[in-house]
């Protein structure tokens, strides 16, 4: 293995004055020009592609077809993700697709981290390289060397990939070639890489924009976002069903718990509740403090019934948590939900230069007021009649009757639900 330090001698990004030796006979006057109509396909002719693996897949091929004997191929990146820290993009030769994984927050303290040379890498190495067909006691013995030598593989080497303002990812290289990379096919890699680099760093800026906009507004309205609802007014109308949650009594636990405690409290009640609402189809639109605003558009047929199932669900999370906060001598959560149906504005509303992507509407007041019923009926979950009708679960639920909501001049027919377990 070699690790060079930065500022220590780099291999020179010059075309080499000899094409290497394992191309077929009259190659070389052309390899050159095969690594120029690398450079040129990564620059000009991906700027259709979405995709930093499909390019990284057909990068690797292309190497391959140019005489370069690579044989895996990695791209690791730091993303900015509220769950994963990086991710990684795996190619191995004869894949058409890559292979891609995450990795969580907290993997640096993991064994399998901490005993790579990727972590000698992510200590400043401007290159960490293993010749893996060495005897395994020459060099680091890292236990990834012994499972590329396991594949077949002879050589292995770690890159940066540096990103504007110094950014620094990784990418690496393994050749199963006997006695790995040679000095011309190291030159070959070394001048892709600035092309490469401005490639990849388009595809994860846009990954990142949609992942901050999915992060804050969700999946749906960030990808009407995207395609171009920006301006304050636009938006469509739209049939849903409308969950609004809210937390009990939480200014008097904000008041009486540390910060910490109050932040983990408010973290599993937020997870309890959304977790179930994203698998059943739901777009949570904002947090509202300790309440949350969430919405079943009607052009899914089951889009009530899965609310149901998605309040059912979270009734269970959240007793399960209740139980947790007893072990830890809390008072259990108590919550609210108001659950109405109809048509609501679904765009952009805010100042000229702030805006925000949610939903207004008759139908919204209604939904809220249901659940600020909740606190008078001791009821945990009210429906009104409009979605109870919709639904069609009128034999499920229990009907309390005929209440006068705020703002509003004719009653409206509540209904409770309890769960359907």
């Amino acid at each position: 293995m070699t690790i060079t330090k930065p500022g220590e001698a780099d291999i020179a990004l010059q075309s080499p004055t000899e094409p290497p030796s394992n191309l077929p006979d009259g190659s070389e006057g052309i390899w050159p020009a095969r690594r120029r109509r690398i450079i040129d396909w990564l620059v000009i002719e991906t700027r259709g592609e979405r995709f930093i693996d499909n390019i990284f897949v057909e990068l690797c091929n292309r190497l391959v077809e140019a005489g370069v004997p690579v044989a895996r191929a990695t791209l690791h990146f730091r993303i900015h993700h509220p769950q994963w820290l990086g991710a990684r993009v795996l190619w191995r030769k004869g894949l058409s697709e890559a292979e891609l994984d995450t990795y969580a927050y907290g993997v640096e303290d993991s064994i399998e981290y901490l005993n790579s040379p990727l972590r000698e890498f992510n200590e400043g190495a401007e290159e960490v390289r293993g010749h893996l067909d060495d005897p395994p006691a020459s060099g680091k013995a890292y236990p990834l060397y012994d499972e590329l030598r396991a594949e077949g593989l002879t050589d292995y080497l770690i890159w940066p990939l540096y990103h504007t303002l110094g950014k620094r990812h990784a990418i690496t290289f393994a050749s199963d070639r006997p006695g790995g990379f040679g000095p011309d096919d190291l030159i070959f890699l070394k001048d892709i890489l600035p092309a490469l680099a401005l490639v990849s760093e388009i595809r994860l800026k846009n990954r990142f924009a949609r992942t901050l906009l999915e992060t804050y507004v969700g999946p749906h309205a960030s990808e009407q976002i995207l395609a171009g609802a920006t301006t304050r007014g636009s938006g469509v109308t739209v049939g849903a069903a409308i969950l609004i949650c809210d937390l009990r009594d939480f200014t008097k636990l904000s008041d009486l718990w540390p910060r910490d405690d109050v932040i983990e409290l408010l973290n599993g009640y937020f997870d309890a509740m959304s977790e179930p609402i994203e698998r059943h189809g739901g777009e949570i639109l904002k947090f509202m403090g300790d309440g949350l605003l969430a919405i079943f558009p009607l052009s899914n047929p089951c889009a009530c019934s899965q609310l149901l199932g998605a309040i059912d669900e979270a009734q269970a999370a959240l007793a399960v948590l209740n139980e947790e906060n007893l072990r830890k001598g809390h008072d259990p959560l108590g919550y609210g939900i108001g659950v109405h149906v109809g048509d609501v504005m679904y765009g952009n509303i805010g100042s000229r230069r702030r805006l925000d992507f949610t939903v207004i509407g008759p139908a919204v007041n209604i939904a809220s007021r249901l659940e600020t019923l909740t606190k008078e009926l001791k009821r945990p979950v009210l429906l009104s009649k409009a979605f109870v009708e919709k639904a069609g679960c009128a034999g499920q639920l229990e009907n309390l009757g005929s209440y006068v909501l705020r703002g509003l001049d004719e009653p409206v027919d509540v209904f409770a639900f309890s769960g359907r377990r």
